[in-house]
């Protein structure tokens, strides 16, 4: 006999790992005990050492699906006088939960001890709990929080580690006898699974009244529509009916706040609206107001949702206007892969991932496009002409949905609620596609609870489903594209979020990147694991603010690090960078400055494991340059440590502030009026439609007497302008718009055959210092082209193209000059997947080593991982210094 301590590093906390472990050991009759440490799992293991081999070699092979083994370590234990070490196998070293018994091991209390530690995003509702919850026989029948070992609740119930109830928001839900039972039962797919409930002892649903009162659907159609609900209701389906008191009164956003102080009913200072109904009246009556066009708004996992149906144009609309959003896409959640094959054209390692633990939003590909002319915007409606074509035949999501976008950002049921919104036995139908678009104001994080929902989601919808687990964390719906067959991350949230980015060498430095003003996301940094949190959202709102001070605040406790750093952006105007500086104050640590795109190129290399000096190509929309300009189109050689600038766009002048960030013509008229002069530049511009003559002579007093006005290189800005001279979008009303609308222009022309010739005007012109692609003189070129009437979709493509390859000279030259062959390409501007392609294969067609993102994005999402690895690399320096 021998016994040997095994430690294991990874996701192996709220997956069912020590219930495995304990089956394993029972299958080979090895004594001793497994124990969660925090940061790993240690198991004691006696046997004989063929045995103990092979127990060690299934630990690995047969792991729980939802684990994640990063590394394993094993040492022997020396017995004393020829015996196995007796405290680990008789449970000396804390009591045992359980006893397998027949074979002496244990499971035992969990126990504190630090190291890496690995948190388990939230999981996706199994294949077995699926059917379960369908089963008539089955007692967890229909019961929306039903969950096991590998899936449901995990990062977003977590209050802190090691994973065990009483450390979760499941601590307020004792768990029945039944439930204790399967906990207990090694043999029970529940066993040790800390969310375990069951209808008679887990959360509950519950209504909250909603009060919007555009388009509102009336109350008599809810109640006719409900008649089949009511009925089962009164035939015995569970409910527990109170008063019927719905939040009243005038809502407009200055009045969201006035309600929540005001409250409903508080008791103790504890916030308590008035619920209308309860458990299977809740959920029924949710049903009820979705099937008659109505809005819910529905908590689920990491935040709630705003839900209608996604067939139902005149819903679709009503949603708009009421969240203000008027053209950008919503998500769809469908019923089933059926579902997403009648509407979408879905490559095979989408449908992977769609059905898969995660179940995160991908944007696919429609059957085919849903409208041949546009959806013009008309203040917050949208109109759409009667000789459009609505959608194609045998598919269902509205126009409206996502309208001119040949993608849908599509989501499988990823709750027990979700799948009984779309199938409730004895009820009547539902559409089986529903818009779940995020719970929020617009700029505002995802709400949680429901305070903020009844104060900022009830002037939104007709009914509010919530229930009575906390959420301890936000984490919206993570967001990707696919690019060459591979996740191409946009939002970076649940189900992936708190994975740690493995770094290639451990540190034992520990820092915070607080991460970008838009699309926030921080990362903690510590012993090699950099943790990037849960999609926050913009920093412009200071809901957003506080949201990411309380997000810090409670995953620093989770993953017990102290940053020695705080990392911010360089600009002194962003609320991130004032939030640093906060934080460093109340930990009295110093605060670092990181250039914006050179957090982006660090941000790709770290993903990549490189750490060698790259050429970083960060195309993004803005970032604050050292010089004091707007840096965006960008050509850095560095590393984590530092960068040259060593190229870029050509600059323009930025006239105008923040309203030019948001109509491209403004930026269009701008590069030709300093090119031509105002005279030439107006005639030109009034034949494209560039604006007004009032707004033109805005800018040319603004150019002229340099006010308003900032150099730029913004890539993101050049595209919008781009698409305004093409005439394609001259202002967005979503952040991208007019830029998506001109990628989506040039992949028409490609599906259909490019049929004009390269560009063949100068590309990048150099001197001593710098290098500067010549994109002044395309866009020039293109104006010409536009005023002689060619194809606007052939045009745009003609742009993809021209700027690819300026970019792939531009590193071909830059390589004649440093010898460097490995280029990182990031910043938003790559999240056009066209111009990615076209640099991409043309640059490893040079004999370039490309650096891409896939699980970090590369949008602002992702530059807190840059941040972290940047302080993590001047920390370990001056360590160095210091030796």
């Amino acid at each position: 006999m021998i016994t040997k301590l095994i430690r294991l590093y990874g996701i192996v906390q709220g997956v069912g790992f020590r219930p495995f472990v304990s089956r394993l050991a029972d299958r080979y009759q090895i004594s001793g005990s497994v124990c969660n440490k925090g940061s790993y799992v240690e198991i004691a293991a006696s046997a004989t050492v063929d045995v103990i081999d092979e127990f060690i070699h299934a630990l690995e092979a047969e792991a729980p699906e939802r684990s994640a083994i990063v590394k394993v370590k094993v040492k022997t234990l020396e017995p004393e006088n020829g015996a196995p070490a007796p405290e680990l196998i008789t449970g000396q070293r804390g009591a045992a939960k359980n006893n397998n018994a027949g074979s002496g091991f244990k499971i035992l209390e969990s126990k504190h001890e630090e190291g890496q530690i690995f948190v388990s995003p939230d999981i996706a509702i199994c294949p077995d709990c699926a059917r379960e919850l369908y089963n008539p026989d089955d007692r967890r029948y229909l019961h929306p929080f039903i969950n096991c070992t590998q899936c449901g609740p995990r990062l977003t119930i977590l209050d802190s580690m090691p994973y065990d109830r009483d450390k979760t928001s499941m601590a307020d839900f004792p768990m029945c006898e039944d439930c204790n039972h399967e906990y207990t039962d090694m043999n029970s797919r529940r066993y040790h699974a800390q969310p375990v409930c069951c209808n008679d002892c887990g959360p509950e649903l519950y209504t909250l009244g909603g009060v919007a009162e555009v388009g509102a659907v009336s109350p008599h159609t809810v109640e006719c529509d409900a008649a089949q609900a009511d009925s089962r209701i009164e035939q015995g389906a569970e409910s527990e009916a109170v008063t019927d008191s719905p939040c009243t009164g005038e809502y407009g956003a200055a009045q969201a706040d006035a309600h929540i102080k005001q409250g409903a009913e508080s008791e103790a200072g504890i916030y308590r609206p008035r619920a209308k109904e309860y458990g299977t009246a809740a959920l029924l009556r949710t049903r009820a107001v979705i099937r008659s066009g109505g809005i819910a708004a529905i908590k689920g996992i990491g935040g709630f949702h705003l839900c209608c149906d996604a067939a139902n144009e005149a819903a679709v609309r009503r949603l708009r206007q009421l969240k203000a959003r008027p053209m950008k896409p919503f998500a769809v959640m469908m019923r089933d892969p059926d579902v997403v094959a009648r509407e979408c054209e879905p490559e095979a390692e989408m449908m992977t991932l769609l059905t898969g633990p995660q179940k995160p939003i991908i944007l696919i590909p429609k059957k085919s496009e849903r409208l041949s002319s546009g959806i013009e915007l008309q203040k917050h409606d949208i109109s759409v002409t009667d000789n459009e074509e609505q959608s194609v035949q045998g598919t269902r999501v509205a126009a409206s949905v996502a309208p001119h976008n040949p993608n849908l950002g599509v989501m499988l049921p990823y709750t027990p609620v979700h799948m009984l919104l779309f199938d409730y036995p004895g009820d009547e139908p539902i559409s089986d596609v529903l818009v779940m678009t995020s719970g929020n104001p617009s700029g505002a994080p995802i709400c949680m609870n429901d305070e903020e929902a009844s104060g900022y989601l009830a002037p939104m919808c007709d009914i509010i489903l919530s229930n009575s687990r906390e959420i301890r964390i936000r984490a919206d719906d993570t967001v990707m594209a696919f690019y060459d067959h591979r996740p191409y991350m946009i939002r970076r949230s649940r189900g992936y979020s708190p994975l740690p980015i493995v770094a290639k060498e451990e540190s034992n430095h520990a820092v915070l990147g607080i991460g970008g003003e838009l699309k926030n996301a921080f990362c903690l940094s510590a012993k090699g694991l950099y943790y990037p949190s849960p999609y926050i959202g913009d920093m412009a709102d200071m809901r957003s603010v506080r949201a990411l001070d309380a997000a810090v605040r409670r995953m620093e406790r989770l993953f017990e690090i102290k940053p020695e750093m705080i990392v911010s952006d360089m600009h002194p105007g962003y609320n991130t960078s004032e939030m640093a500086k906060v934080i460093a104050e109340r930990e009295g640590v110093p605060v670092m400055e990181v250039q914006h795109h050179h957090a982006h190129m660090v941000a790709c290399m770290a993903e990549n494991e490189y750490e060698g000096t790259a050429l970083g190509v960060t195309f993004d929309g803005t970032g604050y340059g050292p010089d004091g300009t707007i840096w965006g189109g960008e050509f850095l050689l560095g590393d984590a440590n530092s960068f040259e600038r060593v190229g870029n766009i050509t600059p323009f002048m930025h006239a105008g502030g923040d309203i030019a960030s948001r109509e491209g013509w403004r930026i269009a008229y701008s590069i030709i009026s300093t090119a031509l002069g105002s005279e030439p530049a107006g005639r030109i511009a009034a034949t494209l439609g560039l604006g007004d003559a009032q707004g033109r002579r805005s800018i040319d007093f603004m150019l002229g007497n340099n006010v308003n006005t900032v150099k730029s290189t913004s890539a993101g800005r050049l595209f919008d302008a781009v698409s305004a001279v093409l005439g394609i979008k001259a202002a967005g009303t979503f952040e991208g718009e007019a830029s998506m609308a001109l990628q989506f222009a040039a992949e028409r022309a490609e599906a259909q055959g490019i049929s004009l010739a390269p560009y063949a005007g100068r590309l990048i012109n150099i001197d001593q210092d710098r290098f500067e692609l010549c994109t002044d003189t395309l866009l020039m070129e293109l104006a010409a082209r536009r005023l002689s009437d060619q194809d606007i979709d052939q045009l745009a493509y003609f742009f993809h193209k021209a700027l690819a390859d300026m970019i792939i000279m531009s590193c071909c030259y830059q390589r004649t000059r440093t010898a460097t062959d490995v280029v990182a390409l990031s910043g938003g501007v790559f999240q056009n997947l066209l111009l990615l392609r076209l640099v991409d294969e043309g640059l490893r067609r040079e004999g370039f080593r490309v650096l891409k993102h896939s699980i970090v994005p590369t949008n602002d999402g992702g530059i807190a991982l840059g941040q972290a690895a940047a302080g993590i690399a001047a920390l370990e320096n001056q360590s160095q210094s210091e030796l």
